[in-house]
């Protein structure tokens, strides 16, 4: 492998200086692809008599960082600029400078000028705005791409590669160029749709539903409603989630709570918190489940959080009664467990720990104490 990302870099170099010299034609799109083989990039295409030249925008779905560069080894095509500044980076990756930095509107706009003339080559656009390993479903298609013009081409895209997996989420451009180099060989299979125009009086939405649909079923995955900005949250939590000082994965089997079936959409950090929250709430009905879930999220221990709370490390104000009357109850056995090992406890004063502020300074600690061990007795129980 590291033989072949160094043989393939020099190559590289001269596939890049081909490609800037020669003028666009089918000639030089045969020459580049021959010598993509060389890189190990492989491209199929299939069904090419459903390529229609009057459709004027293709949309696929997204799976590497070159699949604009792909679809341009079979047919002339353009791919704005969406993301990163505009540049000699930006143009070398074969991406379509519009100058346009404002909002999706003016972007839409921009797009429709360019449309308009007939000399230009179409657009290629990927509505999922952001990368997936094309193995389990389609991000949800944002409108904007299908309220450029009435008819579009849908493009499936497949990719296959051997021993390494084809994307890995959160990996830069660099990184996928390197491991495609590194990998003896990486397929990409294009499939071309039929045309697919609006109905009338069809919103842009459904239009992008409706592709979506159409592209999840050719390529035999599921039409997901999650976003690129879902992805983007998700990557936000595995990195604090692997950058926290307790992760999950380092307690023990028997310490991580069961996680129910109603819960296995949400995320796998909030279903451990809550978990957790549940427990010390049982132990301090009075404490508010929000502050609970706050010191839980910096400490990542149930026992440390009920000690925060005791101790008056973590300020709050108690609930009423009538605002816990909803929650669970101990059971009998419980609550008689605990009121008797609070009368084991030798204290001067008798009587149970009250719940108003006492006047002298040795009750009240007293009263902390009798507490804190009532308590850790009952945690280990």
């Amino acid at each position: 492998g590291l033989c072949l990302l160094v043989l393939r870099v020099f190559i590289g170099v001269h596939v890049f200086l081909v490609s800037c010299a020669l003028p666009d034609s089918v000639l030089r799109r045969f020459i580049v692809r021959v010598m993509c083989s060389v890189l190990g990039l492989f491209v199929r295409q299939s069904d090419p008599q459903f390529r229609d030249v009057n459709v004027r925008v293709y949309i696929a779905n997204h799976v590497t960082q070159f699949d604009h560069n792909i679809i341009n080894l079979l047919t002339l095509c353009n791919t704005p600029a969406l993301n990163g500044a505009p540049g000699f980076i930006c143009w070398s990756r074969g991406f379509m400078e519009l100058g346009v930095t404002g909002s999706r509107a003016e972007l839409v706009d921009s797009l429709k000028v360019y449309s308009s003339h007939r000399g230009n080559p179409p657009l290629l656009l990927f509505p999922e705005e952001a990368a997936t390993n094309g193995r389990a479903g389609l991000l949800r298609f944002s409108s904007w791409p299908f309220s450029i013009l009435d008819v579009v081409q849908p493009v499936a895209l497949q990719v296959q590669r051997p021993l390494i997996t084809v994307s890995v989420a959160d990996s830069s451009w660099i990184t996928e160029l390197l491991w495609t180099f590194f990998v003896p060989f990486t397929v990409y299979q294009v499939r071309w749709m039929p045309s697919v125009p609006r109905r009338a009086e069809e919103l842009s939405e459904d239009f992008a539903l409706r592709v979506q649909e159409l592209l999840a079923m050719e390529l035999g995955v599921v039409s997901t409603r999650l976003t690129a900005a879902d992805k983007t949250e998700h990557m936000k939590r595995l990195r604090h989630t692997s950058l926290l000082p307790f992760a999950p994965g380092s307690q023990p089997l028997a310490a991580r709570p069961r996680m129910p079936s109603s819960l296995t959409s949400v995320a796998p950090e909030d279903v451990r918190i809550t978990a957790m929250a549940q427990r010390v709430k049982e132990v301090l009905p009075h404490v508010p489940l929000e502050v609970i879930r706050i010191d839980l999220a910096q400490t990542s221990c149930v026992d440390t959080t009920i000690a925060n709370l005791l101790e008056g490390r973590v300020p709050f104000f108690p609930e009423s009664k009538e605002a816990g009357t909803d929650l669970p109850a101990p059971s009998t056995s419980q609550a008689a467990a605990a009121s008797g090992i609070q009368g084991s406890i030798a204290v001067p004063s008798s009587k149970p720990a009250t719940k108003q502020f006492a006047k002298s300074p040795v009750e009240r600690h007293l009263s902390l104490q009798e507490r804190k061990r009532a308590l850790y007795d009952y945690a280990r129980r």
